[in-house]
């Protein structure tokens, strides 16, 4: 595995089976955060996550600026897990900044990627259309995303109810 993008809905299994794939690499494995803990149940997940990885893998919580991210972790690991694009997409606009230059920048970086790499986002056009702009926006920027990244890595797998389905 070269690189790879896992889409999959809200709990479908999609990180489970990203995280799995990457496992299979042996040596050190990185795991890039974009979520951020704004609460409890935030911090709380974060922290089970964490802990459910063990030993093999570092973390490296990078909300913002994911090109560098992978970039530094190519250096120190073998594998790299990032999970997730979606969150990326929103940390990005919620600070009122282009996705532009960024998935510029990340297309770059995965294209670069000399290890081993697995991307996780969610598939969010699959439901109504969202009634207000930003919703719409949102869907749209990561509908772009998804299509923009599943074209350069080299599989991409679709993730429900846990059974994943080869689409590249």
């Amino acid at each position: 595995m070269s690189s790879l993008l896992v889409l999959g809905g809200a709990r479908s299994g999609k990180s489970r089976h990203a995280q799995a794939r990457i496992e299979e690499v042996p040596g050190r494995l990185c795991y890039i955060a974009t979520g951020q803990a704004f609460d409890a149940e935030m911090t709380d997940r974060i922290v089970r996550h964490r802990e459910d990885r063990g030993p093999r893998w570092t973390t490296l919580e990078e909300p913002q600026d994911l090109a560098a991210a992978i970039a530094k972790a190519a250096r120190d690991a073998d594998a790299i897990l990032v999970d997730c694009l979606t969150l990326w997409v929103s940390n990005l606009m919620l600070a009122d900044m282009s996705l532009d230059g960024p998935a510029a920048a990340l297309c770059e970086a995965i294209r670069r990627c000399p290890i081993p790499l697995a991307l996780v986002s969610n598939e969010v056009g699959l439901g109504i259309v969202p009634e207000n702009a930003l919703a719409r926006r949102f869907r749209d920027e990561a509908g772009r995303l998804n299509q923009t990244v599943a074209a350069m890595v080299d599989e991409v797998q679709f993730v429900a109810a846990g059974l994943p389905l080869r689409l590249k």
